[in-house]
């Protein structure tokens, strides 16, 4: 995959992108990754990339020129080196909510260029103009866009073959089939009074699945139902919740 990214501290960037499982991919071959600066592009002495916003108001807005060059720049090296033009994603909290199908099919692009927009924002004529898809990590506000371009590369580039040592460790990710994760425990046995589940401990493994998918479904039910609302369960997963709850029930009666 080549990954361009447009952003005015290109440093965050490439020190972020250097260590961990992007470091990895990136010295692995698996992922390319370049980062154009739009001050590079500018025609001023001062390299000006802002300036105040029409109709006035507070803050500084991003220029498109440099922001358009600096892009197109981006394309000439994605069909250069990625044989095709890259899909253009600008980070931003008006942007579609990213979950984990859409980081899938993103991370299945040859090429893909992420803009990170600093200051009140960009010159909307750079979204007409230049952008593909807007993409939100989250409802809150940043300082910029490099952080949530950050956290979009991580996703997309894990994903990527060869990039985990354990190809199953994609496969039983957190989220892939709409779940919360299970608990998860190691060495030792014993913490302070709290042990393991026996269940791990039994060398059982249609035991040991049976308690994941239980524990990944009531703790999506306990902390996110939003993500079950509208999920469709079959009819095993419906009697693991059912057994979750009669247990819970069971266990306050004991307590009383």
């Amino acid at each position: 995959m080549w990954l361009g990214i447009v952003s005015l501290f290109p440093d965050l960037i490439r020190q972020v992108a250097d260590t961990g499982v992007i470091g990895r991919a990136a010295r692995n071959g698996i992922v390319n990754l370049q980062v154009f600066n739009p001050r590079d592009f500018t025609s001023d002495k001062h390299q000006t990339v802002d300036d105040r916003p029409y109709g006035g108001g507070p803050g500084m807005v991003m220029m498109v020129e440099p922001l358009l060059a600096a892009v197109e720049a981006a394309h000439a090296v994605a069909r250069q080196e990625a044989g095709n033009s890259a899909k253009v994603v600008f980070l931003t909290p008006q942007g579609t909510q990213l979950g984990q199908s859409r980081v899938a099919e993103l991370s299945e692009h040859s090429a893909l260029i992420l803009i990170a927009g600093r200051y009140e924002g960009v010159d909307q004529r750079l979204l007409t103009l230049a952008v593909d898809e807007e993409i939100s990590v989250g409802d809150y506000v940043v300082s910029g866009g490099e952080l949530p371009a950050l956290l979009l590369m991580d996703a997309m580039v894990r994903l990527l073959p060869g990039t985990l040592g354990n190809a199953s460790s994609v496969i039983d990710e957190s989220h892939l089939d709409g779940l919360l994760d299970y608990p998860q425990y190691t060495r030792p046995e014993n913490v302070r009074g709290l042990g393991v589940p026996e269940v791990l401990l039994s060398g059982d493994h249609g035991a040991v699945q049976r308690w994941r998918r239980q524990r990944a479904l009531q703790g999506t039910w306990q902390k996110r139902p939003d993500m079950l609302a509208h999920r469709e369960l079959d009819e095993a997963d419906v009697r693991l919740l059912e057994d979750t709850f009669a247990a819970d029930e069971e266990t306050r009666y004991a307590k009383k």
